[in-house]
């Protein structure tokens, strides 16, 4: 997990040097803009920073995660001046970030004070873990990659919407209408893969705590019927795919298949997929037949069925 976030670290600096790099492709307005963007990325990052080392709870930019991409899209939408693209791209955001925030509320993830909740248990795992369990070290590692990393990371995947400001093309076409249809199908995916899940965890613990044999079903103790069953990661899967398909947005604006703002759907990418690594080695140490279920069914894409 370590060489991960080193990677991804290294990673980062690359991609703000290629998007340097990349400065003719924008205007000034666009400039000032992604300049707009930038302080309000530093405000949530000093945010969490803070909040994290006061109560040593790790988890404040899980708690952003489904927000921030709302107030970066939303204020580029203003600032545009509702141009038509920037809407609707901001329009998809906050749908996608309310059904996110409402399934990380029902997992109790915020509390009526903003810098509590429960934290996720993968930053507990890796505190126990060495050179992380330093103190020095943990507290390191919490401020560049938890913090500064990943806030920088969601202001990256949602960079498109800059891109994509284009008022000499601001006009929407049916590519525009296609890429929203396919948002919008993506997000009723995670729902769905989200919702299977939360219920047949709901129901596996309601059994444990009334002292219910759990039978063969509950007794795997994972998900695996369902979206579950064509993917270990149903609702990973889907999110990845939003922000390629968010980034594709920026390609019918410009005409061109590439540019700088792709990095942000590659990093998160390559987050998932440590981030699916490491919490699967969990996953197998706590139930036995997780190892089969792997063996089976695709990590991501929904190219398999499990079988029994």
């Amino acid at each position: 997990m370590i060489r991960t976030a080193i990677l991804l670290v290294v990673t980062l600096f690359a991609a703000c040097a290629y998007t340097y790099f990349q400065a003719p492709a924008l205007t000034d307005a666009q400039w000032s803009l992604l300049t707009d963007v930038f302080w309000i990325w530093a405000g949530f990052t000093a945010y969490t920073i803070v909040a994290g080392e006061l109560t040593g709870n790790c988890s404040q930019v899980d708690r952003l995660w489904s927000i921030v991409p709302i107030v970066y899209t939303g204020y580029a939408a203003y600032a545009t001046g509702w141009d038509a693209r920037a809407t609707l791209m901001a329009a998809l955001v906050a749908i996608w970030g309310a059904r996110l925030t409402f399934n990380f509320a029902r997992r109790g993830g915020y509390h009526w004070l903003p810098w509590k909740g429960e934290e996720d248990y993968r930053w507990e795992v890796l505190r126990q873990q060495a050179p992380l369990n330093k103190a020095v070290v943990w507290k390191l590692f919490n401020i560049f990659f938890i913090c500064i990393y990943q806030m920088a990371l969601i202001a990256l995947f949602t960079l498109p919407i800059v891109y994509a400001w284009r008022p000499e093309a601001s006009a929407l076409g049916w590519a525009d209408g296609g890429l929203a249809v396919l948002m919008l199908a993506l997000v009723i995916w995670e729902t769905i893969a989200d919702q299977q899940q939360w219920d047949y965890q709901k129901e596996k613990y309601r059994r444990k705590n009334a002292g219910e044999d759990l039978g063969d079903f509950y007794g795997k103790g994972f998900t695996h019927t369902g979206l579950w069953s064509l993917s270990r990661h149903p609702n990973y899967f889907a999110e990845q795919s939003i922000w390629v398909v968010f980034y594709a947005f920026s390609v019918v604006a410009t005409g061109e298949w590439l540019n700088a703002s792709v990095l942000g759907a590659i990093l998160l990418i390559f987050l998932f997929q440590g981030s699916a690594q490491f919490s699967e080695g969990l996953t197998a140490q706590k139930y036995p037949d997780y190892t089969d279920y792997q063996s089976k069914t695709p990590r991501f894409l929904p190219l398999g069925r499990y079988k029994k």
